[in-house]
């Protein structure tokens, strides 16, 4: 991963000499040269798939289940090097949070088969870090030649490969408390060797759409929404199919991480006085990883292109 990133850092900053035949860039003031580079920063929101919160019924799978209630405040930095417009390879520092709450169901708990009595929630910021590729195919005609004018407005797809970072924690007693080290599903446990400790920092494929808009010379925008396949579904530290046996929390933890881990891994007392949980009720669903997406509004500056 770290050989791809300065390979990527490398790219974006070396740019090739100005082509005599190229096209005259916007107000007949500028040539193009092969490659030009872009560099910007990045604002939007922040949201994500995980098994907590989401919509009324028994939870669905993708957007279906979106609530965007829960979507936070996104922000970062990007370079770029684009070749003739058409093929851009960029680096992108991305940072935000993302959070989910089954009490967000309450008005719809009818519906939703015991999601809203589970009461669990979560918050995590997150640091990605992207290598990607961006594709323009407006940008496969050559307008290098001919009278045409090359677009202004350029939709695009990318896609890439990441390396991010979480923390989930879950509030008690106005406290914020990490849940990673809690083991709240019995993960490490020995009763339960399937379940494994997760990391914290992982990496994720990343696939996305936008639409980038030439203002003038120097300077572009574009709306873009970007989205994080991952290959775990801790994101909210919720997972299994089943909840523990809280008593084993003594035998692996200290007295006090315990003692926060029985009363976080189980909540639904806290809406059911006098509830029991069965080790057999449902907390989470294995089968689907969870994800995060971000829609952001990136402003960028160009750098490479030759007066007349």
């Amino acid at each position: 991963m770290k050989k791809l990133l300065i390979l990527g850092l490398a790219f974006c900053f070396v740019q090739d000499q100005p082509v005599k035949a190229q096209y005259y860039y916007y107000n007949d003031r500028y040539y193009d040269n092969d490659v030009v580079m872009e560099i910007g920063a990045t604002f939007g929101i922040m949201n994500a798939f995980t098994d907590l919160g989401g919509k009324k019924g028994i939870g669905k799978s993708f957007i279906k289940d979106l609530n965007w209630k829960n979507s936070k405040a996104s922000y970062g930095l990007y370079a770029a090097a684009m070749y003739k417009n058409v093929l851009g390879l960029r680096v992108e520092a991305t940072f935000g949070q993302v959070a989910a709450y089954d009490s967000i169901l309450k008005d719809v708990k009818a519906t939703t088969f015991g999601r809203y009595e589970r009461n669990l929630s979560f918050k995590s910021r997150i640091a990605d870090i992207q290598l990607g590729i961006e594709v323009h195919p407006l940008f496969f005609k050559n307008y290098y030649e001919g009278d045409e004018d090359p677009p202004f407005i350029s939709p695009y797809v990318v896609a890439g490969i990441g390396y991010f970072s979480f923390d989930p924690q879950a509030k008690l007693n106005g406290q914020w408390y990490a849940l990673q080290p809690l083991s709240t599903e019995g993960q490490g446990f020995a009763e339960y060797p399937d379940r494994k400790p997760y990391k914290l920092s992982q990496l994720n494929i990343a696939a996305g759409l936008g639409v980038k808009y030439e203002v003038n010379s120097f300077i572009n925008a574009r709306l873009e929404i970007n989205h994080r396949f991952l290959n775990t579904d801790y994101l909210d530290d919720v997972s299994e199919d089943s909840y523990i046996d809280p008593a084993l929390f003594n035998n692996y933890l200290s007295s006090n991480r315990a003692a926060i881990a029985q009363q976080l891994f189980d909540r639904r007392a806290e809406v059911d006085p006098g509830h029991t949980t069965n080790p057999s009720y449902q907390r989470g669903n294995p089968k689907d990883k969870d994800a995060f997406f971000t829609i952001q509004l990136k402003i960028g500056i160009n750098i490479g292109r030759q007066r007349r």
